[in-house]
């Protein structure tokens, strides 16, 4: 670990609380944009026009695209500020999406007025969740953050502090896997999704999140890079915020 002092610290400080910043929000974001599901068909023709051709369909939620997001953004904590800092920012992120969560409660109980633009209806609707579906997201979100950071760091301590890639990639399509496969399995258990539809929805998560994972390590690169340049950082050093 490094300390820094004066102003250097204070922009480290600052940097952390960024950071974590953005890691609450998507989180948030996830939560309360879940329940819309999307159907995109992706695929090359196999036959002519007239037979129709073939398409995978890849359905999934739209909470899945900024989800990633909170991984790259927790592999960045991890390889800056070290294992405890991006545990406390899992811990904050959860008991943020709780009390953002109980605010909608509350809003949903509260009737609305006859002229209000959103009727009661609409907004119980759109941000309604069911107590299984909450259940299930978080769940699953403390289940993949977890082995994100604990792959993370082996794979840290084991080359010691070198290739980044690798440890970014296997930490979040590990963790990436079990996050779906949770969710969905609790999901389908609750009666929320179909049973018939757990393999396609896993399918499709999981490539979408391996994709994302394969596409954000340059980012995690560049960012890194930068962090190291400004604080004066050996490669596998982590800053000390205390």
């Amino acid at each position: 670990m490094k300390s820094l002092t004066g102003q250097k610290k204070r922009e480290a400080f600052m940097l952390f609380l960024f950071i974590a910043g953005l890691f609450i929000t998507s989180l948030v974001t996830c939560n309360l944009i879940f329940r819309k599901f999307f159907d995109i068909q992706v695929g090359t023709m196999l036959f002519n026009a007239n037979d129709g051709g073939w398409y995978y369909s890849f359905q999934q939620s739209v909470g899945l695209l900024p989800y990633p997001i909170t991984f790259l953004l927790t592999d960045i904590l991890s390889e800056a500020f070290g294992k405890r800092k991006a545990n406390q920012v899992v811990i904050t992120g959860l008991l943020c999406s709780l009390f953002v969560l109980f605010i909608i409660w509350i809003s949903n109980s509260v009737p609305a007025a006859p002229w209000s633009p959103v009727t009661q209806d609409q907004f119980s609707h759109v941000f309604g969740q069911t107590g299984m579906a909450v259940v299930a997201s978080m769940c699953a979100y403390l289940v993949a953050q977890f082995i994100d950071i604990r792959i993370f760091h082996f794979w840290k301590k084991l080359t010691r502090g070198k290739k980044l890639w690798l440890r970014n990639n296997f930490s979040t399509m590990t963790s990436q896997f079990f996050d779906t496969a949770v969710v969905l399995l609790l999901l389908c258990w609750g009666g929320e999704i179909e049973w018939s539809k757990f393999s396609s929805l896993l399918l499709a998560g999981f490539i979408f999140k391996v994709i994302v994972a394969a596409l954000d390590t340059p980012i995690l690169y560049l960012a890194i890079w930068m962090i190291r340049k400004r604080f004066g950082l050996r490669v596998g050093e982590e800053i000390s915020l205390t």
